[in-house]
């Protein structure tokens, strides 16, 4: 068991020796090139399997997982970065090529509604464009609430939100088919509910676009 991991590990490093000279998109894919050999190793060694085979394996499930930064995303981040400017969404790139943006409630959704509020439209109407724009990518929309009330309204009234969302994408010219949507309810807190700033923070609708390699 020792020597595979040591031979997984071996093959992980070689994978991300380079990646101070990779641009960020190509070191992206080499950590998850290397995390996946060194789980492919793991995997080989528990099931009798040669820790070499497993590691090369993982490191492709690894690399095949990630995604890409091309220059639509890029474009596409500045686009609602300037769209959003002022509103309290947050607009970032995630550590695996995926663009992001967080929606708090103030501007999104009313307290116990799912129906979107007249200032969350613009935002979408310009999401919409990018979203047009780029077509070989995929969309995640996960609605969140705070811990005020039961799992019974929580759970359903976050997928309603995420739905909602996802709906007023698809009327804009977005198919449906490239949109997945999540509930989580309560259950994915970024702040306490203890306080009313926290409970403010927590409801919210987190949307994620990622371009597969390939």
């Amino acid at each position: 068991m020792r020597n595979s991991l040591i031979a997984g590990t071996a093959i992980a490093i070689l994978l991300t020796s380079g990646c101070a000279e990779m641009s960020d998109t190509q070191r992206r894919t080499a950590i998850g090139a290397g995390a996946g050999a060194l789980g492919g190793a793991a995997i080989g060694a528990m099931t009798g399997g040669k820790a070499g085979t497993g590691a090369v394996i993982g490191a492709g499930v690894g690399a095949l997982g990630t995604y890409i930064w091309s220059q639509h995303m890029e474009q596409q981040k500045r686009e609602m970065q300037a769209a959003t400017q002022g509103t309290g969404v947050t607009v970032s790139q995630t550590a695996d090529n995926q663009l992001k943006l967080d929606i708090p409630s103030d501007i999104s959704f009313a307290t116990n509604r799912s129906d979107i509020e007249p200032s969350f439209r613009p935002i979408l109407d310009r999401f919409a464009e990018g979203l047009r724009n780029n077509p070989n990518t995929e969309v995640r929309i996960i609605g969140h609430t705070d811990s005020t009330g039961n799992d019974a309204i929580n759970d359903p009234l976050s997928l309603d939100r995420a739905e909602s969302a996802r709906n007023y994408l698809t009327a804009r010219g977005v198919s449906g088919a490239r949109i997945h949507v999540a509930g989580r309810g309560s259950h994915e807190p970024i702040a306490t509910n203890a306080t009313a700033e926290g409970r403010a923070r927590n409801r919210r609708v987190e949307i994620y676009v990622g371009q597969r390699q390939g």
